[in-house]
């Protein structure tokens, strides 16, 4: 049963996730190649910090938009962390300088000190907030992410949250300010500070609405028929679930198909015929579709564009 529904004029982004090793960057190519070929203005992104989806497409990509040569319509990008911090400490440096300087106790050489500092997580921060800037900009029609292994992944989606608290501490230092200034001055002219946390608030909440609207964005499950696999899926689906993320697709990749004629090869889709059913079973909500396990490396637009015409239907 292929996946379906990734032409959908309505859906702008689609994320592909799951294990490290199950071929999510290969699926996320397919679908980004048979949108583009269907006429979709369709942008590949990548997020993962092992970036493999020049290796997949064989281009070089990089940090910024590419256009991929061999696909009209398709482009892609490795969005870069640390480059993306960068970029946002220096767009927003005096705003960020004025709310420590108002709002705490700090010395200029302490607040430099702040500002340095790596942030943990920061990388799937500043890699949606890329992806949303992207779609604010309506440039394509299509957004297909291919997503870090499931823990990075799953950081991704509490990133409304996580900023969201991020923001209160900030707007609570700011408030304190505010009373002081409105205290002994009578009145209280907001500035650049508040617009900035007026603007990173609404960023949340935009954020927050487009990964719930299952009729703008889509997470497809990418998972093998192996047992770690299965369980770690079956972990990953629950966490979705409780950020109100319905994953309603799965696909089951590198199975082996069913006739084959040496014993090694019979051993194994016996093996997996066993965790297939399982899946089956465990997931059976889900639209799931089996790819099969390819004779060759699946790398190049040739051999993913073959693969993506049987794995999506519109």
């Amino acid at each position: 049963m292929p996946i379906t529904g990734i032409l959908e004029p309505s859906l702008k982004l689609i994320l592909f996730g799951g294990k490290g090793g199950v071929g999510k960057t290969t699926c996320a190519s397919c679908a980004g190649i048979y949108s583009a070929k269907n006429g979709k203005n369709t942008l590949l992104i990548s997020t993962d910090p092992a970036h493999s989806l020049a290796d997949s497409l064989g281009s070089e990509i990089g940090n910024e938009i590419k256009q991929i040569k061999g696909v009209d319509g398709l482009s892609a990008m490795e969005i870069s962390a640390e480059k993306e911090l960068s970029d946002f400490k220096m767009e927003y440096q005096t705003e960020l300088r004025r709310l420590f300087d108002t709002s705490t106790y700090l010395d200029k050489e302490d607040i430099d000190s702040i500002l340095a500092l790596p942030i943990p997580g920061i990388d799937e921060v500043m890699g949606f907030k890329t992806i949303i800037d992207l779609i604010e900009e309506g440039g394509f029609d299509k957004y297909i992410v291919d997503t870090a292994p499931t823990g990075h992944a799953l950081r991704l989606l509490t990133l409304p949250e996580l900023l969201d608290d991020w923001i209160k501490v900030l707007a609570k230092m700011r408030w304190k300010y505010r009373y002081m200034v409105t205290s002994f001055a009578g009145e209280y002219k907001s500035d650049s500070a508040d617009d900035f946390l007026m603007n990173m608030k609404k960023t949340v909440k935009k954020i927050e609405g487009l990964l719930k609207d299952k009729n703008r964005c889509e997470f497809i499950v990418v998972t093998i028929p192996e047992d770690m696999a299965i369980k770690e899926t079956e972990r990953m689906i629950k966490s979705l679930n409780r950020y109100n993320v319905k994953v309603r697709q799965m696909i089951i990749n590198n199975v082996i198909p069913e006739q084959v004629h040496c014993p090694f090869c019979r051993a194994r889709r016996e093996n997996q015929d066993r965790y297939i059913g399982e899946i089956m079973t465990r997931f059976s909500d889900l639209k799931i579709t089996v790819v099969f396990l390819q004779p060759h490396e699946v790398k190049g637009i040739d051999s993913l564009n073959s693969i993506g015409v049987d794995i999506f239907l519109n």
